[in-house]
Formats: C-alpha cells, structure tokens, sequence
C-alpha cells in the first residue's frame, strides 16, 4: 500500500474563516491525499454553507455526524431541556439562544440545498493504514455523537471504558475542543481539538496531519491563527440570531470551568 497523508480537523462550527486559515496552513505543508471532518461541521459559526462548499471539494473529503449536525437536520435540541427551564428560569436565555441558533442554521442550510447531505454523514470512518493499524474517526465516542465525550481530563479507568468496543489502533475524536494525545490498553487515543472554538489561552484552530507509510505512523498536531474579530464581523453581517454567544467564543470566555463535564455541551 501506498504511503498516504490524511489531514482531520472536527468542531468547524460553520466557521469558514478559521477553516480557510487551517487549508493555507495545509497548502504550506503540502496537501494530504485526504480530508477528514470529524463532526460538528456546522451550527454556531456564521457560515455553514460556507464550510460545507468548502469541504465538499476538498480531495479526499470524508465527514462524520456530530451532535450539532444532528440537532441541525432533526428537532432534536441539547441541553437545557423545557422541564429544566421549568424548575430553573435562569435557563430559559440559553434554551432561547438555542433554539435560534439551531433554527437559523437549519434555514441557511436547507436553502442552501446541503441538509439531505448532512443527515446522511455516517457516526464514523475506518481505514487501514499502510502499516496495518486500522485507523477510526469518531466524533464524540464510538457508537455516538453526543456525551462527555473524551478530553485531557477524563480518569484512565474512564478512558478504557470509552475505548473499549472501538477495534481500532488508533482513535479519533473531536467534541470536546480539548486536545489530547494518550495511549490507553494499546490504542492510541487522539483528540483532534477544534478548528473554531478552541479554549484559551492557546485560541488556534487545531488539527492533526497524518502521515502512514509501511514502516510506521507520524502524528503532527498543529495549531493556527485566525482573525477572531472577522468572525464577529461575519456573523453581524448576516445578523446571526446567536451573536452574543459567537462573540463570547471567539472572545476566548469558553474556558473549561464553563462546560460541566458530567452533561453534553451545547456547542
């Protein structure tokens, strides 16, 4: 077999501007034989038809679903629920935001003829490398799209858990925007970090390039910067009805204290 570069990248959020800042980065490395996006490829960012163009003539191009894809082709919503703006008012702003924020990219991508494509993705990609291992992308977990998912974090007795049932060398995943890097009972353990949304202090988009040759795998997790107040800019101009939430993330205020571990984040 071949020798062959894959580039993955997850958590584009409809960001197409740090999605091009990622692709020049690429085109200064040299191009991969493949792309893939590893869910969550819209929702939240100003352009997600933008981003699905874009990916779509990328060579090599292979996506799977993550969370903020379903609940953009479903009516299914994360947290919170109505039960739980219920008991808590205070949760009635984001259940709001939410429900705009889903509703808008709904539109944008139906009229933008890409949702049938979308609710198709697949919950994962498997490919054998040219060395043997086999190599599987994921968004959040094997066998789903949503959950705590895996992050730096996460306990090493939790971790086997998760990995467990994933028959694969080498697993990778996005959903939680933390990136990582860990072997746990043989498989290597790869999270991608995000290419938008990414916790400070280190605000770049980050991905990974893999380069598999018959007598092994390299790993490059790399990071690069984009303009955080263009995509500000971008989601005034199209009068995002979520631009108070855009601009707090690309502010750099999603620090990891927000986001409780034991429940799905809405991102």
């Amino acid at each position: 077999m071949s020798p062959m570069r894959i580039a993955l990248m997850s958590d584009i959020h409809g960001n197409a501007i740090a999605l091009d800042a990622v692709m020049r980065d690429l085109r200064q490395i040299g191009m991969p034989d493949a792309h893939w996006i590893v869910g969550d490829l819209v929702a939240i960012g100003p352009d997600p038809v933008g981003v699905l163009s874009r990916i779509a003539d990328l060579p090599g191009a292979r996506a799977v679903r993550g969370n903020a894809d379903r609940y953009t082709t479903s009516s299914d919503r994360p947290l919170p629920t109505l039960e739980e703006c219920e008991a808590d008012s205070s949760l009635l702003p984001v259940l709001v935001s939410v429900a705009h924020n889903y509703a808008w990219t709904q539109g944008a991508v139906t009229a933008g003829g890409w949702l049938e494509w979308l609710s198709e993705l697949p919950l994962e990609l498997r490919l054998t490398l040219p060395n043997g291992q086999s190599l599987l992308a994921v968004h959040a977990s094997p066998g789903v799209d949503d959950g705590p998912g895996i992050h730096p974090a996460l306990r090493p007795v939790d971790l086997l858990r998760v990995v467990s049932g994933a028959r694969a060398d080498i697993m990778c995943v996005g959903h939680t925007h933390w990136p990582m890097d860990d072997v746990i009972d043989g498989i290597r353990v790869v999270n991608l970090g995000s290419v938008s949304n990414q916790y400070p202090p280190d605000r770049r988009a980050s991905y990974l390039v893999i380069d598999a040759t018959r007598s092994g795998v390299a790993f490059d997790h790399r990071r690069v910067a984009y303009d955080h107040d263009a995509v500000i800019a971008e989601a005034h101009r199209v009068r995002h009805p979520a631009i108070d939430y855009i601009t707090y993330l690309q502010r750099g205020h999603n620090k990891p204290p927000w986001r409780r571990l034991d429940s799905p984040p809405w991102i």
